[in-house]
């Protein structure tokens, strides 16, 4: 395909595969699409080792980073750090957790939960992590959540790169064009992760239609999108390519646990949920028991973001880790961030040949509008 944002990252075909999976980054490339690695849960030296990893099997196909340099935090973790900010999680929240865990038959300390964690969402491991990203040859940037911060926008000028900018909102986008990104992923409210409340169809057209009044800035519509029909679908209205993520999760490469891709696979699109009980941020995940306690009334509440990722993720590694063992009573609580396009997914395969199918569907429907035309 010859379009302004191939032509801007390199790419044959506008798919955009984000993954925390660097085997899904390299596949997709190879394969023609345009992998992009989330970095933000690494520290810098871990950024570095994936990086070259890439560097030294992507047969140099175009490839980039997605970083998050949070806008907004209740806590700032650069000025009190990660065992300050597990203080104050209060007492109540602890015992919560551990209560739940108990339930499913994980035993955790509620005290000892949460302590010796370190926190790679913060600004200056965010500038750490550019560091480390423009040391190597990547086509594209991506700030996740929140305005990319003007360091982002000066060094993507410097070094050449693009720097796409993740909005749930026209008003969102409106600012990260006035900030300066070049690209901007329009993710409607089906997305998996961080999202707004917005849906994908209404969004990309909205988006794009108020950034012309700025700037000709080209859009990449996310959310829900697990199919070349639906990639072309977005591009018919004047998206110039798709940004997908649920999709590569359900991949032989995925770094998504066995457990996970079962429930995946059995899931259907009312299976997910919109919810701040995992980051303190409202994101979309798939349901599980973890949830339903957070939202019962007993739950004490979510934390803001940090404080919530503190408290959820060392619990979800340990019932990971449990039903990795054989431990049945913990697989309720399995879960993980994926969109409301989980229900078109019905199997397990690789990378690759998501692409191949991404490539083929978005054909025949391109070719089935041009018939109906005729």
């Amino acid at each position: 395909m010859k379009n302004r944002i191939c032509e801007m990252v390199g790419c044959e075909f506008p798919l955009f595969a984000f993954s925390h999976c660097r085997d899904v980054v390299v596949a997709v490339s190879r394969a023609g699409g345009f992998g992009v690695l989330g970095g933000s849960g690494f520290t810098p030296e871990q950024l570095e080792t994936e990086l070259a990893w890439i560097d030294a099997h992507v047969d140099g196909k175009p490839y980039g980073v997605d970083i998050l340099v949070p806008e907004h935090l209740a806590v700032n973790p650069d000025e009190l750090g990660s065992n300050s900010i597990a203080d104050q999680i209060p007492p109540a929240h602890r015992k919560f957790t551990a209560d739940l865990l108990a339930r499913h038959g994980i035993v955790a300390d509620p005290d000892e939960l949460v302590r010796g964690r370190s926190l790679t969402i913060s600004h200056a491991n965010g500038e750490a992590l550019m560091d480390v990203a423009f040391r190597h040859p990547i086509r594209l940037i991506a700030n996740a959540l929140g305005i990319a911060p003007p360091s982002m926008i000066e060094r993507g000028r410097k070094h050449n790169v693009p720097v796409a900018a993740l909005v749930g909102a026209k008003e969102h986008a409106l600012r990260q064009v006035k900030a300066g990104v070049d690209i901007i992923v329009a993710q409607g409210t089906e997305a998996g992760g961080h999202c707004g409340e917005v849906s994908t169809l209404v969004l990309v057209p909205e988006v794009i239609h108020a950034i012309k009044q700025v700037r000709d800035v080209p859009v990449l519509a996310a959310g829900g999108i697990v199919t070349g029909r639906q990639m072309a679908a977005t591009m018919a209205l004047g998206a110039q390519g798709a940004w997908t993520g649920s999709v590569w999760l359900a991949t032989t490469e995925s770094e998504t646990s066995e457990a996970f891709r079962e429930k995946m696979v059995a899931a259907t699109s009312r299976d997910t949920v919109r919810s701040a009980a995992r980051t303190g941020k409202p994101s979309r995940q798939l349901r599980s028991a973890w949830h339903d306690a957070w939202e019962s009334p007993d739950s004490p509440g979510a934390l803001p973001m940090p404080q919530m990722t503190l408290l959820s993720q060392p619990a979800f590694e340990r019932v990971d880790k449990a039903v990795a063992a054989g431990h049945a009573e913990a697989l309720p609580l399995v879960s993980y961030f994926v969109g409301q396009g989980v229900g078109l997914i019905d199997s397990i395969t690789s990378a690759t040949s998501v692409v191949a199918d991404f490539r083929r569907e978005f054909v025949d429907a391109t070719c089935d509008l041009q018939e109906s035309l005729e």
